[in-house]
């Protein structure tokens, strides 16, 4: 019998078992650094003489792996492929489809610290942040599993007199999946199994900064006995193949987690029906934030400043949830300030593999374009921690805080995604909040107090998806707190939701009379 979800536990690594469990599993996977990894297309693994590079962020001269790449032909015979096997899969069982999903998280459990030690080299998260990703991804097969159960189940109609009546819920066809590369095991895998269990077939395009934890998975499902041709792997530039993929007539929906530019044009690609297109495709898409926390004069400031921080840099700021803004109230601004400043500084910088608390931002184009944002903070604030670079022999920054920053500022309006917070000033409650809803996104947020009707005017008047009281503004739970945002942040799909398979499938009603 299938128990009830529960979320998995994250690791306790003060304890010495667990600690040496990790070091042991850095040292398995480091051995298998440096590797050639195939494409997989309908099962047959395919060795192309492009490759991409995955780089250890946190050691530029480390080499993760090597990631064959696909070119055109190859993309087209991966969506060829998946649009074959869907006459088949669409027909299993739902029961079937989630019992895949049972199983690789099982074995993904099992497994928990060496796929960890994965998201420690290629992504440079360190430990309690790589471990909270794998048992994200874990959650997510879980309990889209379950919900597609859930969905399979007779469905509550109106009855009505001579007829019996059923309401189905389908799969769509061919979906492309492209995740992002800070979830590159969670994120890739809860976008591909969600997709998997409602019935549809996947290409999957990595991200080109994570594509061997992705290809450790695909590794995983055809392990499990996954058919071929249900999940296709196709990392690649997304300038050769991504517009193909988006473009094609066959491909029928498009799962993308990503920057803002990119989401807009996937959809605005998608707008347009190519020859031979007989649907409307479907954009589930998660694109980002300008995340803020609210500090009344009544909250627990030490809790706030706390908050504030962990939210701030946490996998060095490189979360869409990531609280980039600290809006606080006049009456208590230089108080929580100072706080901040204090628990910023006791954060040290270094290799994810010491689990350091602070580690590297991704890559050459982030280190660059994160700096470029703190000079621009110096014109727009006051620095008061931080702001330049960090020692390593990798893409280290210090964590950054800048002071006294207007609410139309760059700081304050543009997603950064690295070690950078903004902090403001506001006159009162209703301005804070005016002040944070000042951006194009709409994401995730946070409030700070002890007053009740500022937080029920905060419920009704903040506007995001995640709204969180009196906690920091990441970690949302599956199950617990559906994800996804408003406005320029994506079509909010609500991850980890019960409303979430929804977005890869359609409702067929049929009547018969008796």
């Amino acid at each position: 019998m299938l128990i009830e979800f529960r979320n998995e536990p994250f690791t306790d690594f003060s304890a010495e078992a667990n600690k040496q469990a990790m070091v042991d599993a850095l040292r398995l996977v480091e051995a298998e650094l440096g590797r050639t990894y195939p494409l997989v297309i309908n099962g047959e693994k395919i060795q192309t003489t492009k490759l991409g590079r995955s780089i250890n962020p946190g050691n530029k001269e480390q080499l993760v792996g090597q990631m064959s790449q696909a070119d055109k032909e190859q993309a087209l015979a991966a969506i060829a492929a998946a649009d074959t096997a869907f006459a088949d899969w669409k027909l299993v069982s739902p029961e079937e489809r989630a019992g895949y999903l049972f199983k690789a998280a099982a074995e993904i459990r099992r497994r928990k610290f060496e796929f960890s030690a994965w998201l420690v080299y290629e992504v440079g998260k360190n430990w309690g942040e790589a471990d909270a990703d794998v048992a994200e991804a874990i959650d997510f097969l879980e309990f889209y599993g379950r919900e597609m159960l859930r969905l399979a189940a007779p469905q509550p109609l109106t009855p009505y007199p001579g007829e019996h009546n059923q309401l189905t819920y389908i799969p769509l066809g061919v979906g492309v999946v492209i995740p992002p590369w800070n979830f590159p095991f969670a994120i890739m895998a809860g976008m591909t199994s969600a997709a998997i269990v409602s019935g549809n077939t996947v290409v999957l395009k990595p991200a080109s900064t994570s594509p061997v934890i992705a290809a450790k998975f695909v590794q995983l499902m055809e392990e499990i006995g996954l058919p071929a041709g249900v999940l296709n792997f196709v990392p690649g530039s997304g300038s050769e193949i991504g517009d193909l993929m988006v473009d094609h007539p066959r491909t029928r929906f498009i799962s993308f987690t990503g920057s803002r530019d990119v989401g807009l044009r996937i959809n605005e690609r998608m707008a347009k029906t190519n020859e031979g297109q007989i649907w409307m495709k479907r954009l589930i898409a998660e694109m980002g934030g300008k995340d803020g926390i609210v500090v009344d004069q009544s909250a627990n400031l030490d809790d706030a400043a706390t908050a504030i921080v962990q939210s701030a840099f946490g996998f060095q700021g490189q979360k869409c949830s990531a609280g980039s803004r600290a809006i606080i109230h006049q009456d208590v601004y230089d108080e929580v300030l100072d706080l901040i400043i204090q628990k910023t500084n006791q954060l040290k910088v270094g290799p994810a593999v010491t689990n350091a608390p602070i580690g590297p931002v991704i890559d050459q184009q982030a280190y660059e374009k994160i700096l470029d944002y703190i000079e621009i903070g110096r014109g727009e604030g006051r620095l008061v921690v931080g702001g330049s670079i960090a020692e390593g022999d990798g893409y280290y920054i210090q964590p950054t805080v800048f002071a006294d920053v207007a609410p139309e500022a760059r700081m304050m309006q543009e997603e950064i995604f690295g070690p950078v917070l903004a902090v403001c000033k506001a006159a009162s409650y209703k301005e804070a909040i005016d002040i944070f809803n000042h951006t194009e996104y709409g994401l995730t947020g946070a409030v700070f107090s002890s007053n009740r009707e500022h937080l029920e005017y905060a419920r009704d008047h903040m506007h995001c998806g995640n709204l969180y009281f009196n906690r920091k503004c990441t970690g949302a739970l599956v199950g617990v707190h559906p994800f996804g945002g408003f406005n320029m942040s994506g079509t909010d799909s609500k991850a980890g939701g019960r409303d979430y398979l929804l977005l890869f499938t359609q409702a067929k009603l049929v009547s018969e009379k008796w």
